[in-house]
């Protein structure tokens, strides 16, 4: 199995699973605030998701001044962690049920 970095610059955690790097950027790292909307939310996998799920791509470039490289990079990181995560497993142990 391949570990998984956390991926965050500074940041040298790896992991065993997906579910656990996701956590660890949801519990130990700041939130993210849209550049877009406003919203706050986890950095990392929710911050991607966020943008990508909620906001054109247009709309992301202009506001974080980004190029087609840095698009498809965190496309394909969504992509990646979508693939491969058990995303249901990860809302329950964030909400502590397990």
């Amino acid at each position: 199995m391949v570990p998984w970095a956390c991926g965050f610059d500074g940041c040298d955690a790896v992991f065993e699973d997906v579910e656990s790097v996701v956590l660890h950027q949801t519990r130990e790292h700041q939130r993210h605030e849209c550049k877009v909307c406003g919203t706050i939310v986890p950095d990392g996998y929710f911050a991607i998701r966020h943008a990508f799920d909620e906001h054109t791509r247009a709309e992301y470039v202009r506001a974080y001044d980004a190029d087609s490289a840095a698009v498809r990079r965190r496309e394909q990181v969504k992509r990646e962690i979508e693939t491969e995560a058990n995303l249901q497993t990860v809302v329950e142990r964030l909400d502590g049920s397990v």
